[in-house]
């Protein structure tokens, strides 16, 4: 078994550079792992967030990462060596899984080809019209559920947005979500979840930014004794990097929801984690992508089928196709509003 690390840099197709906040490349290393002959294959990809990932800064060089795996692959434990670094870890998880066809991923019905994954599609705060538009060209693609970001502004048009699709399609029809990015005050989000509760809203996601435990408790409870918009944590999850920190937030804050992306929140070892403490609080769980390309989605579609089962029924994280105009191309295809994986070819 040979692993070798490539770095590549993705580009933004320009439908997608709204979204991305203007930003137009990403920079990934690729983990590939091969037989002595070259046959068999597996891939991870590493692909931290800028400003996002608590490992963003890791990888400064190519060397850096090969220097993090070699270390971890000798020790007693790669995954707990890994857990600060959860992009290489993921990266390197998904490789060996892959090269392995590991059943934990790859028996599967969505593995095999014979069931989709519902997935929903994610609209940056861009303006009116352009939002409105956007979400129009999603509906009739078949997307039911639209996730739409407020961000550092566009409150205003979100609503408005939300306002007129509601005026279209009911809550059962069409399902919708609100992620704030962590931009709001304690009051400006008390005063959202009053503005969206008589809108059928989905969740409202990562309301306050990171480390306001109390206060994210605090509305929470409120949220839940109201029976109004279910909170979600997203951010919130990055860096909190071993077992007993994920129960200590889990029990601190009691949120309806987390967001998991194993990109960010501790590669598939970490996702699996954090879903199984979340699902043993009665806590829901949707597995996302976190701005990666073809490799790492594919791979957060074959661990989000072995978490929820082959009768997953809510709508995961997966966007609405590929975020990149020169990414790798993989064995994976949005169908309406479902990815499903490519049949397999027998060799």
């Amino acid at each position: 078994m040979q692993i070798n690390l490539s770095e590549r840099t993705l580009h933004v197709r320009e439908s997608e550079v709204p979204f991305l906040r203007g930003r137009r490349e990403h920079h990934t290393i690729v983990v590939r792992i091969t037989d002595e002959q070259g046959k068999r294959i597996g891939l991870g990809e590493c692909a931290p967030l800028p400003g996002l990932s608590c490992d963003a800064d890791a990888y400064v060089m190519m060397s850096d990462a090969a220097r993090l795996i070699n270390e971890a692959l000798v020790s007693e434990d790669y995954t707990r060596m890994l857990s600060p670094y959860p992009a290489l870890l993921f990266a390197l998880e998904s490789a060996l899984y892959d090269y392995q066809q590991n059943p934990l991923l790859y028996d599967t019905p969505f593995a095999h080809s014979q069931a989709g994954i519902p997935s929903y599609a994610v609209i940056d705060a861009d303006g009116y019209d352009r939002m409105l538009n956007c979400c129009k060209r999603l509906i009739l693609k078949g997307f039911r559920h639209l996730k739409l970001c407020i961000g550092e502004g566009g409150r205003t048009d979100v609503l408005k947005v939300i306002g007129t699709l509601r005026s279209r399609f009911s809550a059962e029809t069409l399902q919708l979500s609100v992620d704030a990015q962590g931009s709001l005050g304690t009051d400006e989000a008390e005063e959202l979840i009053g503005e969206l509760s008589p809108l059928g809203i989905r969740q409202l996601e990562q309301p306050l930014g990171q480390y306001q435990w109390k206060e994210t408790a605090r509305l929470c409870q409120m949220a839940r004794e109201t029976g109004t918009v279910p909170v979600a944590l997203d951010e919130e999850l990055t860096g909190v990097n071993t077992q007993e920190e994920k129960r200590m937030l889990l029990d601190t804050i009691q949120p309806q929801l987390i967001i998991v992306k194993p990109m960010l929140h501790g590669g598939i070892t970490g996702a699996v984690e954090w879903a199984s403490e979340a699902m043993k609080r009665h806590i829901g769980v949707v597995l996302s992508v976190a701005r990666e390309g073809n490799i790492g989605r594919r791979n957060v579609a074959l661990l989000a089928a072995r978490i929820f089962g082959p009768n997953c029924t809510e709508a995961q994280g997966l966007g609405a196709g590929p975020l990149y105009r020169d990414d790798t191309e993989m064995d994976i295809e949005m169908h309406g509003n479902k990815l499903w994986r490519s049949p397999v070819e027998d060799s």
